[in-house]
């Protein structure tokens, strides 16, 4: 189990150092803003959504290697995927970071997402990691207004 989470370690960090899609989306056409003043994570989710489908996503910010990370995977998670899809998908990463320790989650099913099961040992880490999820679906759904996690 020392070696798995060593390995989730090692993802979440890589996505910290050379976060994919981080850059500002030309063409967007759904943006949203996030923000959690608990740590100082600030994010900006862009996407060109066609016909339901995510066809490119890209996220701009700041924050702890936590955020970073999880918005760089979020990112390479979602594209492609259709906005039901990617509902469906960020309520199982929710249901994972903030699930009763006793719960188990199969690697398999969450795929690299797997990497932040360990948040839920941190409650105060299960905002950084959900923050760039609450922005994306902000995005798909068109809200103007900034997303804060408090």
């Amino acid at each position: 189990m020392s070696d798995l989470r060593e390995l989730y370690q090692e993802v979440i960090l890589d996505h910290n150092r050379r976060p994919r899609n981080f850059q500002k989306l030309e063409g967007a056409n759904r943006t949203a803003e996030g923000y959690n003043p608990l740590c100082g994570d600030q994010i900006t989710v862009h996407l060109i959504l066609e016909d339901g489908v995510i066809r490119d996503i890209s996220f701009l910010g700041s924050g702890c290697a936590i955020s970073k990370a999880s918005a760089s995977m979020m990112t390479a998670t979602l594209k492609g995927k259709t906005a039901t899809e990617a509902e469906a998908i960020f309520e199982t990463f929710h249901k994972m970071v903030t699930a009763d320790l006793s719960r188990t989650f199969d690697p398999l099913e969450m795929g690299k997402l797997a990497a932040f099961a360990g948040v839920r040992e941190f409650p105060v880490r299960v905002k950084c990691a959900t923050l760039p999820w609450h922005t994306v679906r902000a995005a798909l759904e068109g809200k103007p207004e900034p997303v804060s996690t408090e």
